[in-house]
C-alpha cells in the first residue's frame, strides 16, 4: 500500500508502466510478413529461415492465432479401400 502512495505523490498516477517485451528467437511481426509472403511454406522452411527449430515456430504461430494446415490429398481419399 505504501508503494501506491509514493508512486502517486513522485508522479501523480497509479498505473504501471507497460511492459517491455523481447522475443527469444521469433519476432511476432517478422513470421507474420514470412507468412504473408510464403503462405505454403512448410514449418521446418520457415524455421530455417529463421534459424531456429521447428517447435519454435510452431509455438509462435500459436500465439498468433495462425493456423498452418494444409489440404489432404483429394484424390488419395477417393480411392476405395479394398
Amino acid at each position: 500500500m505504501k508503494t501506491w502512495i509514493r508512486k502517486y505523490n513522485e508522479t501523480g498516477e497509479i498505473k504501471d508502466k507497460p511492459i517491455k517485451r523481447t522475443f527469444k528467437k521469433v519476432d511476432p511481426v517478422k513470421l507474420e510478413a514470412y507468412i504473408a509472403e510464403h503462405p505454403d511454406a512448410y514449418l521446418s522452411e520457415i524455421a530455417e529461415h529463421f534459424a531456429c527449430s521447428d517447435e519454435a515456430i510452431r509455438k509462435s504461430l500459436e500465439r498468433l492465432k495462425i493456423a498452418r494446415k494444409k489440404r489432404r490429398n483429394v484424390l488419395g481419399s477417393r480411392i476405395p479401400i479394398k
